[in-house]
């Protein structure tokens, strides 16, 4: 039995869909971005996500919710591409009153993250990814089409059926390395979380999201976390999220799962990660229209800093530092280094 426990609403999207999100715990607000199977009151009470939800809200207050078609969220929908999934977080965020958060996006909830992110960049804080992507299976490998389209005719016929023997099979490419109760768990994850239409028609459309557009306008300080073995995600699509975000972290986990379960060192490494980068200070704030390198050298300069300082402190040649301290002046409006500072320092940073 948790010792948190969840409150249970209901937002409402500009296309009228009602949404169900769960808050639990107290502390700077996190975000998870729904992704493929959710369903927020029954993820409190199984082996699979309740770990998670635990540690996460032991210093914030987590906010979820489970995305349109899915889990105790309106059923009957008839659109839900990467604007509508976006939209499901928009309500749910302007429902708690949120002006700023920390976003976590795991699996399918990366692209709606990573969206999000670009569209409203004075409201997240920090960004973190986990075995995330931007595009989907067919952006990516176009050859998959006839097994996408096999799959998702198999979860129509399958996906709802007392024999397990389908979903067994999904469960296999989740969390190959869980516990038999947490596999039986995600079995019947997948059952009660949404229709066999809805997933079959969700993971088609999730084949073809794109939000790799979005990459270069994430401005916040970002994580990408990505599992070694990951067989629903490839490694290499999290590599690309860490090259294309300028600034970004990266940082494998070592297990086979899709993401991590509780019982295995990689549970509580991404949860010490997540908990160690959203808590750290950010370099700036109130500055969206700079990159993370660009804030960063603002704050450095705010300090007092000359360029050969700020090259020695980053590890960067002096002339980067000056072509990237230039471009600053541009995008802040100002003529020069003591005009730049003082706007820093009216920000707050430099301290």
């Amino acid at each position: 039995m948790t010792r948190f426990r969840q409150q249970i609403r209901f937002a409402t999207t500009g296309d009228g869909v009602k949404i169900a999100y769960a808050e639990s715990g107290a502390g700077p607000p996190l975000v998870r971005a729904a992704h493929w199977m959710t369903h927020v009151d029954w993820d409190w009470r199984t082996p699979v996500l309740l770990p998670w939800l635990e540690r996460l809200s032991q210093r914030h207050r987590l906010v979820r919710y489970d995305s349109r078609g899915s889990g105790l969220s309106q059923r009957e929908i008839t659109s839900f591409g990467l604007d509508e999934l976006v939209s499901d977080l928009e309500a749910v965020v302007d429902a708690c009153g949120l002006q700023q958060f920390a976003l976590f996006g795991a699996s399918q909830g990366g692209a709606a993250a990573i969206t999000y992110a670009a569209r409203h960049p004075e409201r997240v804080t920090h960004l973190v990814l986990m075995s995330a992507y931007a595009r989907g299976t067919l952006v990516r490998s176009p050859e998959k089409q006839s097994v996408v389209e096999a799959t998702a005719e198999l979860m129509r016929t399958g996906w709802g059926q007392q024999n397990a023997a389908f979903r067994q099979m999904m469960t296999m490419q989740f969390i190959p390395s869980g516990t038999a109760e947490q596999v039986c768990a995600f079995n019947d994850l997948q059952k009660v979380s949404c229709a066999p239409d809805h997933a079959a028609r969700m993971m088609l459309s999730l084949s073809r999201v794109d939000a790799s557009s979005a990459l270069a306008a994430i401005r916040c300080p970002t994580l990408v976390m990505h599992c070694r073995g990951d067989a629903r995600v490839p490694f290499d699509e999290g590599l690309y999220l860490a090259r294309e975000i300028e600034g970004a972290v990266f940082e494998p986990l070592e297990t086979d799962n899709h993401y991590p379960m509780e019982g295995e060192p990689a549970f509580d490494r991404a949860v010490e990660l997540i908990e160690q980068f959203v808590a750290a200070p950010q370099p700036a704030q109130g500055f969206p229209q700079l990159s993370a390198r660009q804030r960063e050298m603002l704050d450095l300069l705010a300090s007092g800093l000359d360029n050969a300082q700020i090259a020695a402190h980053l590890g960067l040649a002096e002339k980067t530092v000056r072509n990237t301290v230039s471009a600053l002046f541009d995008k802040l409006g100002v003529e020069n280094r003591s005009q730049a500072i003082v706007m820093a320092r009216n920000a707050g940073l430099g301290r």
